[in-house]
C-alpha cells in the first residue's frame, strides 16, 4: 500500500471511529510511521483529506450497489445484504459509517466534505428508490423516493443507536422491527 492509501485507510478508520474531528494528521502520521507534513504533500488541509475519504466512500458504495443488484433478484434479500454493509463497522471496533458520522458533524465540516457526505446520501437514497421502483414495492418514484429516505435514514439511525449501546444486536432488532412494520421488504 502506498503512502497515500496508508493514510486514507487510517484516516476513515479514525473518522469512523471519532468523527471529522478525529482526524488528526500527527496521529495519522504517528500511526504509519511517516512525519506529519508528509501527510500535507497528499492532503494540504484537513478538509482535503475529508473530502477525499468522503468520496472514496461513496464511490466505494457505488460500486458494491451494482455488484448487489446483479447478485440479487430479490429485494429482500438485496436489503438484507444492503444493511450488512451497514453492520460491518459495528463489529469492527463498534465504529460507524463514514458519512453518517460526518453528518452528524454537518456545521462543523468544510463545505467540500458537506457535499462530498450529501453525495454518499444520494448515492443510497436514488440507488433504493430505482430498486423500490424495479421491484415494484413502489409504483410512483415520490412515493419510491420517500421510502427510500427512510429506509436509508433507519438504517443509519439502527447502526447510531447499537453503537451508543455498544450492542450490535440492538442494529439487528431495529432491522426485524423495520421489517415487521413493513418499512423493509
Amino acid at each position: 500500500m502506498d503512502t497515500k492509501e496508508e493514510i486514507m485507510h487510517v484516516g476513515r478508520l479514525m473518522a469512523q471511529a471519532g468523527g471529522y474531528q478525529a482526524l488528526n494528521f500527527r496521529d495519522i502520521a504517528s500511526a504509519i510511521g511517516i512525519k506529519s507534513a508528509s501527510i500535507h504533500y497528499h492532503f494540504p488541509t484537513k478538509g482535503d483529506l475529508g473530502e477525499a475519504l468522503a468520496n472514496r466512500y461513496a464511490e466505494d458504495m457505488a460500486r458494491f450497489l451494482k455488484e448487489l443488484q446483479v447478485k440479487h433478484e430479490d429485494i429482500g434479500e438485496m436489503l438484507k445484504e444492503y444493511a450488512a454493509i451497514f453492520r460491518a463497522p459495528l463489529i469492527n471496533d463498534n465504529r460507524m459509517c463514514l458519512c453518517g458520522i460526518l453528518a452528524s458533524e454537518h456545521d462543523q465540516l468544510p463545505p467540500e466534505v458537506r457535499k462530498a457526505v450529501n453525495r454518499f446520501i444520494d448515492v443510497n437514497v436514488e440507488w433504493l428508490t430505482d430498486r423500490l421502483l424495479k421491484a415494484k414495492v413502489e409504483r410512483s418514484r415520490v412515493k419510491a423516493e420517500r421510502r427510500a429516505l427512510a429506509i436509508f435514514s433507519s438504517i443509519e439511525g439502527a447502526q447510531l443507536i447499537a453503537r451508543g449501546r455498544g450492542d450490535v444486536a440492538a442494529f439487528d432488532h431495529a432491522l426485524d422491527a423495520y421489517r415487521g412494520a413493513g418499512l423493509l421488504p
